[in-house]
């Protein structure tokens, strides 16, 4: 995919203002609009100035592009970091995938999913207009999801200056998190959106739970998953071993001549929730290191007794 350098397309300055940005896309939408322009490209460039303007003429796409750095150049392969917005507050509405007719694969890839966001419709009464609600995207602990817990949060929400700058401003709130909340699930904090209109309601944000690298567990969906070393020999033969959970330690039956890479189910000790998740527990055997002359002669005598050739099934020795 290739990286596009909106600022460039739009032939402005990466401080140019709101008001010259759009002085910039009326001047090109009339040198390359189908209709009129004579240019062999002009119906591509037409749709790329079109696509420029979708992103700089909205304060907080803007921010969220200019967070990707100056580091790559049009044209270049491209693929956004994890979590590039990350942190980010978004007003309601906006772009939405039902507007993605036309657009290149670099726009759909960083606005075309994770910006679709809708607010809740604002009710209008006479004068009175309810505020804009808010999204942004948190990480949390996989703890969290066991206990609750209570977190400082602080996001950022771009702005435009009185001289037509975008800027952000940034913000922290202290915000409970649910026991059994999941990714991809939002908390709700009420008054925390944009303001309202003549005296409307405040709207609220919304905040769009991702949970945090683990060093130990990785998760599926409700189920976590968990790679647990253990010896050849309580592999072979069988043993009952001590296992970490995120809710805490448990007795772990391992079944005798157990493989490599093969999986223990343990019911409901997965996410929390209404209906828990599953652990899955992933055997790792570990071979001990033969680092002395006493392993080296176990290695041996295994060797000799055992007979064991693990490319047999290859026809080789």
């Amino acid at each position: 995919m290739e990286y596009k350098d909106y600022y460039a397309i739009m032939g402005v300055g990466r401080d140019a203002t709101q008001d010259e940005i759009k002085r910039s896309y009326r001047k090109l939408a009339r040198k390359y609009h189908p209709d009129v322009s004579k240019e062999s490209d002009a119906d591509e460039k037409f749709k790329e100035v079109g696509e420029a303007y979708e992103v700089l003429k909205d304060p907080e796409k803007r921010a969220a592009y200019d967070q990707l750095g100056m580091q790559w150049k049009a044209g270049q392969e491209f693929h956004p970091p994890p979590n590039w917005d990350e942190g980010f507050e978004f007003r309601g509405g906006g772009y939405t995938a039902g507007d993605s007719g036309g657009h290149s694969d670099f726009f759909e890839e960083l606005f075309g999913h994770g910006q679709a966001r809708q607010g809740r419709s604002s009710g209008h009464r006479g004068f009175r207009m309810r505020g804009e609600d808010h999204h942004a995207k948190v990480r949390i602990d996989l703890e969290d999801n066991f206990n609750g817990a209570t977190r400082s949060i602080s996001l950022r929400m771009p702005e435009v200056t009185d001289d037509g700058h975008v800027i952000t401003r940034e913000r922290t709130l202290s915000v409970r998190i649910p026991k059994g909340i999941r990714a991809g699930q939002s908390i709700r904090l009420a008054g925390q959106g944009g303001p309202g209109f003549g005296g409307g309601e405040t709207g609220d944000l919304y905040l769009e739970v991702e949970f945090n690298n683990h060093p130990l567990y990785r998760i599926d969906g409700a189920d976590i998953y968990l790679d647990l070393p253990v010896t050849p020999w309580e592999a072979a033969l069988g043993a009952s071993v001590q296992a970490p959970t995120p809710s805490g330690i448990i007795d772990l039956k391992i079944p005798p001549n157990s493989k490599q890479g093969r999986k223990l189910r343990v019911k409901g000790r997965g996410l929390a929730g209404k209906r828990p998740g599953d652990l899955y527990v992933v055997l790792n055997v570990n071979l001990p290191p033969a680092d002395n002359d006493a392993a080296k002669e176990l290695y041996r005598q295994m060797e000799d007794q055992l007979g064991f050739n693990p490319r047999a099934t290859m026809g080789v020795s």
